[in-house]
C-alpha cells in the first residue's frame, strides 16, 4: 500500500511545481491515487477529483471530511460530461489508472489551460505513438523513469505540456 499507491502518487510531484494557486484536475480518481496524498503533501494546491462511480466519489468525500482537507472536491461526473464546466481551467491533469495514454491525453488535454501540464504515470513499457500526441495538441516535455523506494517496481512518469 505504501510503496505502490501512496510513494507512486507522491512521484507525480516531479512532473510539476506544487505552488500556492495551483489548481490540478484527477480523472478518474477511483480511492484517491493520486490525488489525496499529492494534496497532503501540498496543501497549498486545489484539487478537483473526477470520478464517476458514485460508490467511489462518496468514499472520496468521506475521506476529505475525514482528513479535514479544505481546498478538494469531487465531481461524481463522467469526464465527457464535465468538460464545458472546467474547460481549460487547470494548471495540472493527472490520471493514473483512467486509461491507455492516448486515451488519457483526449480525455484530459480540454481541461488544460494554455501550457498546462498532463501528467502520467505508466509502466516503463507503455509506448506511445507520435499521431496520438499530435492529436492531444500537447508536446511530450519528457519521460522520467522511476523505480520506486524499497522496492523494485519501475514506473516512467511521461509530462505533456499543452500547446498554445
Amino acid at each position: 500500500m505504501v510503496i505502490k499507491h501512496i510513494l507512486d502518487s507522491l512521484s507525480y510531484g516531479k512532473g510539476f511545481a506544487p505552488k500556492p494557486g495551483l489548481k490540478l484536475l484527477d480523472l478518474g480518481s477511483g480511492a484517491g491515487f493520486p490525488s489525496i496524498p499529492l494534496k497532503l503533501a501540498h496543501p497549498e494546491i486545489t484539487v478537483t477529483l473526477v470520478e464517476s462511480t458514485k460508490k467511489k466519489a462518496s468514499f472520496l468525500r468521506h475521506i476529505i471530511r475525514m482528513l479535514k482537507l479544505a481546498g478538494i472536491n469531487v465531481v461524481d461526473k463522467r469526464t465527457e460530461e464535465i468538460t464545458d464546466l472546467l474547460l481549460a481551467t487547470f494548471d495540472v491533469v493527472t490520471a493514473r489508472a483512467f486509461a491507455d495514454i492516448g486515451t488519457a491525453l483526449a480525455a484530459g488535454t480540454p481541461f488544460l489551460k494554455p501550457g498546462g501540464l498532463m501528467v502520467l504515470s505508466r509502466g516503463p513499457e507503455e509506448l506511445l505513438g507520435e499521431q496520438q500526441i499530435a492529436v492531444a495538441g500537447v508536446v511530450l516535455e519528457c519521460r522520467i523513469p522511476l523505480t520506486l523506494p524499497h522496492s523494485d517496481y519501475k514506473r516512467a512518469l511521461w509530462i505533456f505540456k499543452k500547446k498554445g
